[in-house]
C-alpha cells in the first residue's frame, strides 16, 4: 500500500502540469488573446488610446512574451519552489517561496482574495446538502433494495425519477415559494437580509419585538438553494445503493449469516451495506473537487456570489489568472480525492489490494 500511495503522489506533479498546460493554451488560442475583454471595455477609444491601452495591459501582464515565457512565468509563481523575487521583483535566488495566485485582469484585485471570498459560500451550501442527499440516498436504496417489488420500492423509485426529470422546479420554487404574489415563504437571492449586519448572531427579543438573527437569517436565506442542489440527486444515488445491496443480498456470506441466527436488519446493515460500499465510495471521489464549482446554476439563479459564479465570470472575461487558479486547485484537489478513495477501497474491503 504504501509503495503504491508513494507512486500516486509521483504522479500527481506531471499530471497538473498536463492540465495546466492544455488549459492555458485553450486560453491563448481564443480570438483575441486572454487580453481581449479588457480591450472590448475600451470599444469607444480612439486607436491611438486603444494602441497605448494595449501596450500597457502587455506590459503590465506580460502578454507580449511568447507563451512558453508566460506560462513559466506562472508556474513559478504558483510553485512553493522556485526563482524568488525582492521587493522590486528583482531575481532574489532559488529555493522555497510563498506561492502566489497572481492578480486577476478584470477585478484588478489578488485571486487569492476572490477565492477566499466565494470558497467559503459554496462549501457552506455543499456541507448542508451533500449529507441530506448521502444519508437519505443510502436509507431509501437499502431498504427499497430489502422490499424489492413491493410499494415502498415502486413509491420511492417513482418519487426519485420524478424529481430527477424536473429541473424547472428552481423556477416554481422561486414564482411560488419565493414571490411576494404567492406564498412569499423564503427570499429569493442572497445570503442575507439587508439589514442583518445590524442584528446580533442568535436570535433573540427587544423592544422591536422579535428578531431571528444572523444565523437564522443565513439559514432561511438557505433553504431554496439547498433543496436545489439535494432534490436532483437522490434518484442516482439510491438506485446506486440498491443494485449493490442487491447483489449482495443474495450471496453466501447473506445467506450464511441468516442461517446462523443474525436478524435481517443485522444481515442488511453489518454485513451486506458495508459490501455494498464501493460503487458509493467510486461516486465520491467526484464530491471533494465538485465542492468547488459545483453549484453554478443554482448561484447564477439565486445570485449567491459562491465559486461556481466566479468561474463562470472568470471564463466569459478570459480572465486567465481566476481560470488557471481555479482548475489548478480543483485538479489537485480531484487528484488527491482519488488517492483517498483508493485507500478507502482497501478499508472497506479487504480483499482489495494494490501491490
Amino acid at each position: 500500500m504504501l509503495t503504491y500511495v508513494i507512486r500516486r503522489l509521483l504522479l500527481i506533479l506531471p499530471t497538473l502540469l498536463g492540465i495546466t498546460v492544455m488549459v492555458f493554451a485553450i486560453m491563448a488560442m481564443a480570438p483575441g488573446g486572454v487580453g481581449a475583454s479588457l480591450l472590448t471595455r475600451s470599444g469607444d477609444m480612439r486607436p491611438e488610446e486603444r494602441a497605448a491601452m494595449e501596450a500597457y495591459l502587455n506590459q503590465r501582464y506580460g502578454l507580449n512574451e511568447s507563451l512558453p515565457t508566460q506560462y513559466l512565468r506562472w508556474l513559478n509563481r504558483v510553485s512553493p519552489v522556485g526563482f524568488r523575487t525582492d521587493a522590486d521583483n528583482q531575481p532574489d535566488g532559488f529555493g522555497f517561496k510563498a506561492p502566489d495566485l497572481g492578480m486577476s485582469f478584470a477585478k484588478n484585485r489578488p485571486v487569492t482574495d476572490l477565492v477566499a471570498a466565494a470558497l467559503p459560500i459554496t462549501l457552506l451550501m455543499n456541507a448542508l446538502s451533500l449529507p441530506i442527499v448521502f444519508v437519505m440516498s443510502i436509507v431509501m436504496g437499502v431498504y427499497t433494495a430489502r422490499f424489492r417489488g413491493r410499494a415502498l420500492d415502486v413509491g420511492i423509485s417513482t418519487a426519485n425519477l420524478a424529481l430527477w426529470s424536473i429541473p424547472v422546479i428552481w423556477m416554481l420554487l422561486i414564482g411560488l415559494l419565493a414571490s411576494e404574489e404567492y406564498l412569499h415563504l423564503f427570499p429569493t437571492s442572497g445570503l442575507e437580509s439587508l439589514r442583518a449586519d445590524r442584528w446580533t448572531f442568535l436570535p433573540f427579543t427587544g423592544d422591536t419585538g422579535w428578531q431571528r438573527g444572523y444565523l437564522l437569517d443565513v439559514l432561511w436565506h438557505l433553504v431554496l438553494p439547498v433543496i436545489c442542489l439535494t432534490y436532483t440527486g437522490f434518484a442516482f444515488l439510491t438506485k446506486l445503493t440498491r443494485s449493490a445491496v442487491l447483489e449482495n443480498l443474495q450471496t453466501d456470506y447473506a445467506r450464511t449469516a441468516r442461517a446462523k441466527g443474525v436478524s435481517e436488519s443485522g444481515v442488511l446493515w453489518r454485513h451486506v451495506f458495508r459490501n455494498s460500499l464501493l460503487p458509493l465510495i467510486t461516486v465520491a471521489a467526484s464530491i471533494l473537487p465538485g465542492l468547488l464549482v459545483g453549484s453554478v446554476i443554482v448561484e447564477s439563479i439565486f445570485s449567491i456570489d459562491g465559486m461556481g459564479r466566479l468561474v463562470v465570470e472568470a471564463v466569459q472575461l478570459r480572465d486567465r489568472e481566476v481560470v488557471l487558479s481555479i482548475t489548478l486547485i480543483t485538479a489537485l484537489m480531484t487528484l488527491i480525492s482519488y488517492l483517498i478513495v483508493d485507500i478507502c477501497y482497501a478499508v472497506a474491503d479487504p480483499r482489495v489490494s494494490f501491490e
